[in-house]
Formats: structure tokens, C-alpha cells, sequence
């Protein structure tokens, strides 16, 4: 058995994309329009060598309310160089921390659609240090 991805159903592709690739570092690895089922797979990867999984956004075309945000679902978790500056560069883009790394090993942040995506500091947690450390809690996750 090997992990295939983990799909999630987005309403406004673009603003999935934007948050994923954009903001969060993913790229496209793959993209399939089903004219007949009137939906698109985009599959997105880390782009790092050897690592083959993929997160799959799902969007149905005529999908005009959102989806209702569910706890079940858990979260996308991705192992990062510098949490420090990931997160950064997540709130120069626009994009709410919900769990600030505090304790310069752990963050969370929300996509456009609610879902939770963990942030993980690689290897051992960085030195705690400020802003982060005693940054609040920014809805939830």
C-alpha cells in the first residue's frame, strides 16, 4: 500500500490555486477537466524529488454555496525549512495564521475553503522568539 492524496472540494478553483500554489509554495503537478461529470482534478505536489504525494482539488463547476466545513476532515500537514519565515511569507501574502508557531515547531493556517493545513518546523524546533511567541490564536483550525 502507498499513499495516493488527499482530496478536497473547492468552490472557487482560482482562489484554492492562489492560496496552494501561490501563498503556500505547492505547484501543479497535473490537471484533468471532465466535461461530461462538469468537474476539475488539479493534483498539486510538494515539487521536492521523490516525494510523489499530491493533495487533489476537486472542483465541481456548478458548486455555488459553499461546502459545509466539517471537523472529520483533519488537516494537510507539510514539513517546512523555517516555520519563522514560511509563516511570514504566508501573512505578506494575505494569509491569517490561526496558530501561530509559538513554539517554533508548529503553525496552522486556514485555505480559502476552511481547510486546516499544519505547518511543521523539519528537523528539531527553531528558537522561540517574537512575534510568534506570544501571538494569539486566529480562529480556528
Amino acid at each position: 500500500m502507498r499513499y495516493l492524496h488527499t482530496m478536497l472540494r473547492v468552490r472557487d478553483l482560482d482562489a484554492a490555486l492562489d492560496f496552494f500554489c501561490t501563498k503556500l509554495g505547492l505547484v501543479e503537478v497535473r490537471r484533468r477537466d471532465h466535461e461530461r461529470g462538469r468537474f476539475t482534478l488539479v493534483f498539486l505536489g510538494t515539487g521536492t524529488d521523490g516525494d510523489t504525494a499530491t493533495v487533489e482539488l476537486t472542483h465541481n463547476w456548478d458548486q455555488d454555496e459553499p461546502y459545509p466545513t466539517g471537523r472529520f476532515f483533519g488537516h494537510l500537514a507539510y514539513a517546512v525549512p523555517d516555520i519563522y519565515a514560511t509563516c511570514q511569507r504566508l501573512v505578506d501574502h494575505g494569509v491569517a495564521i490561526a496558530r501561530p508557531p509559538r513554539d517554533g515547531r508548529m503553525a496552522f493556517v486556514v485555505s480559502p475553503d476552511g481547510h486546516s493545513v499544519e505547518l511543521l518546523q523539519d528537523g528539531d524546533a527553531l528558537p522561540i522568539v517574537e512575534p510568534w511567541a506570544s501571538m494569539a490564536n486566529d480562529g480556528s483550525f
